[in-house]
């Protein structure tokens, strides 16, 4: 026992370093009763009250409506990492709440014009109520795991602890979205997506184009992942479907479903069954029956009066598309689009016969808009925005030659606009919640301040006049309203901010307007009357008069020089270019809103509002605590639960904890298990592990280390012996999809009968073993929507290690010095004319410094890799050290040259193969050949090859959990003769 408790002892002394250097991280907190509020001073310190405020003014809502009593405390983390706002929960391991506090996108009013902070307060605490709701069977489990354990990989059994403590957790995404947007709509007086214009347009547009409705299945299998709007969409089914129980069955039957009553069921679609008395397939169907009707009545509405008439320009619709510009020499639009199976991209659409010249993909495009887009018809430049989720980067792209590049890196500028008069490029620049308008002159490499607006003063969809006299932009108060407002250039740059032309949309979002070509106009779209057609706002008058009278929705003016416009149509497979004459109309139909008929046929929902208690909430009287939030200070007990694990063959049964902060900047993992066979000697029936992990260090120590994915070979992780480890990794790029990691490691095993990466190779000469490494990996990588894997970009790495051995066998015998070791790797790839499919080439090189027959100085080859439960890679046979059809460690080189050729064929998907708890959602094929030269120049050299198949099948269980089922088999060769054959099966977990 002695190494365990020297292994325990020294592991302790690890973690106290690693957490010494992690002191310096720390940020800004305030605690209530209900809150632990963590912002970074001073930038985000003026937000805090008003946050503060949003919370307890939603929380006492979600207490009242669910009669909810949270578990633990709710934290909320604010960040300004992202150019625009967004938000994210959880209830396991704990309650939490992430916030991006930059302006919301409105990009076609996917979302509604109320204060950012105050609806995603609304949105995110139903949804961390309606996860953490609990009756006594759930506290019952939370107590026995002592918190509210979250499903990880490593430990597999907490899935089934997770279901147990919090089951609410594991419900479909459309059932999250749609319940916490229908209540952040009604907590907002009906300012919301359940009843948006963009939501009656999707539906509206598939019932008059007779597009296919998923079912509840379809939807989670397929609907999220091949539709050009890909997750939205279980905003938007999910959205409806509660709003149709809402008004069929009342809110109060909807709230009960919610709930989490004493006599609920479990699980969500028996608790549906219990509270409506049929299953919910059924009644999602009789939603789509009804919905097809609704919007037959909205679509005869429209009709009332003539439609625009349109021309198409192209066939085939766009998906997603960014501000467009007309090209007269060249009869075509320069914009950007992102549709399935094409990676997002800058192109110039042809007018002519559709065809679309793809110039430059775009990193970080955004789901509707794409990137902001301005144009210099005099140059041919294109200029674009890129990592337009991160930090924007301003590019320019010439047109005629094809050749992009980067002006100001992270430059947080978009809703670009291109004044001709001087060539300069004016644009809105996000930074710790405010909207600053700047200007850049060229030659476009810094910008200048023109004037910061208030906190809730948000702008977008910027544009400049002709004659480079006026700067027209959309603007949004804090309190909802939306305007349309127009300055002078001169007078903003003289600091003089006066709006000379305004009109006012109420809480309609006008988007998208530009000056006609002779400045006299504006044009624009916006959902006034319901339904979004094209506006004239005029400057002479100040009228704003519609143009057009669309039946689903038109977006995105270009005036030309003739007086017609090209707009963008609305369709179910994205935008579809199209010519209308803009003709002054007196008379366009509104719609009907679901969401008005709720508040019709259950006028309970107006007393949700929490707009006026927002006012009256005193939050400087609740704060209990102020200071500093230093993670490491506030490891506490998460979770503890019993864990099995296997260990060469045998199991182990014990108990593991985790001890992490609020946010997990800090954990401490903590694993114990033994033993009971007599196969083992005692000696190694008791296994322990202890981890701490910081952001950027991690420290370890086990003693003969355990392993769940033992219990299912060939692969074995499990040695004999302990091993004392610290690791240091960074990112020193991240730039996505560009990312350049950094890491270092450093162990010492003792004990030892294998190596610790490779289990048939045994250590007969020593013991000991001094390891250390770093690392360098490099990623740019892309892949299109509706892609299962990436499709083109490459990678590289560079791995630099040493060994040394101690602690001999034999007295006098061995070589103790140090073995260097270096290995680089290259992959790249390029997809293919066939959507979804690809061609990769993985190739790797390594050498080593040492005698042949020191088992340290050689590398090791064979086998897939996979085990038959898995948490790796799932294609393993990618890795340097996978050589499949030979037998795992079977060839082994001191230096090596290797590459790999693959294939990927396009995902075969499904969708209504298992139930939405257990659905089968695509299949994948890929072909593969590989050759390995070992020891190359040596009159002891030998080729290698593996030629094979894998077929992953991609299963989601429990509704967020994923898991893939491969089959492999290939046959190894050497020198040209076959050696053997392999079959692989393996389940990857997570």
């Amino acid at each position: 026992m002695r190494p365990f408790i020297r292994g325990v002892l020294t592991s302790a002394l690890l973690a106290c370093f690693s957490t010494a250097l992690a002191q310096p991280f720390e940020m800004d907190m305030q605690e209530t009763d209900d809150l632990r509020l963590l912002y970074f001073d001073p930038t985000e310190t003026y937000l805090a009250p008003y946050v503060g405020k949003a919370f307890h003014n939603s929380m006492a809502f979600q207490r009242h409506i669910f009669d909810w009593t949270p578990w633990d405390k709710t934290t909320v983390l604010l960040k300004d990492f992202s150019d625009y706002g967004n938000a994210a929960a959880r209830a396991s391991p704990n309650n939490a709440l992430l916030i991006d506090i930059a302006p919301l996108s409105r990009t076609f009013e996917t979302f509604t014009a109320s204060e950012r902070i105050f609806t995603l307060m609304n949105h995110e605490l139903v949804h961390v109520a309606t996860m953490d709701v609990w009756n006594d069977q759930d506290a019952g489990w939370r107590r026995f795991f002592m918190g509210k354990p979250m499903a990880i990989s490593k430990h597999p059994e907490s899935m089934l602890y997770n279901y147990l403590a919090t089951p609410r957790v594991n419900v479909p995404r459309w059932y999250l979205e749609g319940s916490a947007v229908f209540m952040e709509t009604w907590m907002a007086a009906g300012l919301g997506r359940a009843q948006g214009a963009y939501d009656e347009m999707v539906f509206r547009s598939m019932v008059r184009d007779d597009a296919h409705f998923f079912s509840a299945l379809g939807l989670v299998s397929e609907g999220t992942a091949v539709d050009f709007q890909v997750g939205v969409n279980a905003y938007l089914y999910g959205t409806r479907f509660m709003s149709y129980l809402g008004l069929v069955y009342s809110p109060e039957k909807l709230i009960e479903w919610l709930s989490r009553g004493p006599d609920s069921e479990r699980y969500y679609s028996k608790q549906f069954f219990h509270v409506f008395g049929k299953p919910l397939d059924v009644v999602w169907d009789d939603w789509i029956t009804w919905e097809h009707e609704f919007q037959e009545k909205n679509l005869a509405s429209v009709r009332k009066y003539p439609l625009t008439p349109k021309d198409y320009l192209v066939e085939n619709a766009l998906g997603s598309i960014s501000r467009s510009y007309f090209e007269p020499q060249s009869n075509a639009l320069i914009g950007a689009f992102r549709y399935p199976g094409v990676v997002a991209h800058v192109g110039v659409l042809s007018l002519d016969d559709g065809s679309i010249a793809r110039l430059e993909d775009i990193k970080g495009p955004m789901l509707y808009r794409v990137t902001s887009m301005a144009w210099d018809a005099q140059s041919r430049t294109a200029f674009y925005t890129a990592d337009n989720y991160a930090f924007r980067d301003l590019m320019a792209l010439d047109i005629t030659t094809g050749e992009s590049r980067m002006l100001i890196k992270d430059a947080r500028i978009g809703d670009i606009a291109f004044n001709p008069a001087d060539r300069s490029i004016w644009g809105i620049r996000h930074l710790n919640g405010y909207a600053t308008i700047v200007r850049i002159p060229p030659p476009y490499d810094s910008w200048s301040q023109v004037h910061t607006w208030a906190y809730g003063q948000v702008l977008y969809d910027m544009d400049i006049s002709p004659d480079g006299s006026k700067l027209s932009t959309s603007m949004g108060e804090a309190n909802g309203d939306q305007f349309l407002r127009v300055f002078n250039t001169k007078d903003l740059l003289a600091g003089k901010v006066e709006v000379v032309d305004e009109f006012e949309f109420g809480v309609a979002v006008p988007e998208g307007f530009v000056f006609s070509p002779d400045g006299r106009y504006l044009f624009g779209s916006s959902y006034l009357t319901g339904v979004s057609n094209i506006f004239r706002y005029e400057f002479a008058t100040g009228d704003l008069e519609a143009v057009s009278n669309a039946e689903t929705g038109f977006f995105r003016p270009i005036p030309m020089e003739d007086g017609s416009l090209i707009v963008y149509e609305y369709t179910g497979n994205g935008f579809i270019p199209a010519k209308i004459d803009p003709v002054p109309l007196q008379d366009v139909s509104a719609i009907t809103f679901l969401g008005a008929e709720i508040a019709k046929e259950h006028p309970e929902v107006a007393d949700w509002s929490v707009t006026s208690s927002l006012g009256r909430t005193d939050y400087a009287s609740k704060i209990i605590h102020q200071g500093k939030y230093i993670p490491i200070k506030e490891l506490r007990l998460g979770s503890a639960y019993p864990i099995v694990q296997g260990y060469r063959g045998e199991f182990a049964f014990g108990y593991h904890l985790n001890f992490e902060d609020y946010m997990q900047f800090n954990k401490l993992l903590v694993s114990a298990s033994y033993s009971p066979t007599d196969a083992l000697p005692s000696g190694e029936k008791l296994h322990f592990n202890v981890e701490y992990q910081h952001i950027n260090w991690h420290a370890r120590y086990w003693h003969n280390g355990a392993d769940f994915y033992d219990l299912f070979g060939p692969t074995e992780r499990s040695r004999k012996g302990d091993a004392y480890m610290v690791g240091y990794e960074k990112a020193l790029i991240y730039d996505k999809p560009k990312q350049l990691d950094f890491s270092a490691d450093v162990a010492y095993f003792t004990g030892l009968d294998t190596l610790p990466g490779n289990q048939n190779v045994e250590t007969l000469l020593y013991q000991n073993i001094l390891h250390g490494q770093v690392e360098l990996k490099y990623t740019n990588t892309r892949k299109s929507l509706a892609a299962v894997d990436h499709e083109k970009g490459y990678r590289w790495d560079i791995v630099a290690s040493a060994d040394r051995a101690s602690n001999f066998r034999i007295p006098n015998l061995g070589d103790s010095s140090v073995i260097p070791k270096l290995r680089a790797g290259l992959d790249f790839g390029f997809a293919l004319p066939w959507k979804h499919s690809s061609v990769w080439f993985y190739n790797s090189a390594g050498v080593a410094n040492g005698d042949r027959l020191n088992s340290l100085t050689n590398y090791y080859f064979g086998g897939f890799g996979n085990n038959y439960v898995d948490d790796r890679e799932v294609k393993r046979y990618r890795e340097f050290n996978s050589m499949p059809g030979f037998e795992i460690d079977a060839i082994s080189a001191r230096d090596f040259v290797k590459s790999v050729a693959e294939w990927n064929l396009p995902p075969i998907r499904f969708q209504s193969v298992g139930s939405p708890g257990f659905y089968l959602g695509w299949i994948r094929p890929a072909i593969f050949f590989a050759a390995l030269k070992t020891d190359p120049g040596k009159n002891y050299d030998r080729w290698y090859t593996s030629a094979g198949m894998q077929l992953d099948l991609h299963f989601t269980v429990s509704h967020s959990h994923a898991m893939t089922l491969s089959f492999g088999y290939a046959a190894g060769f050497q020198s040209g003769e076959k050696e053997d054959t392999e079959v692989m099966i393996s389940l990857k977990i997570l």
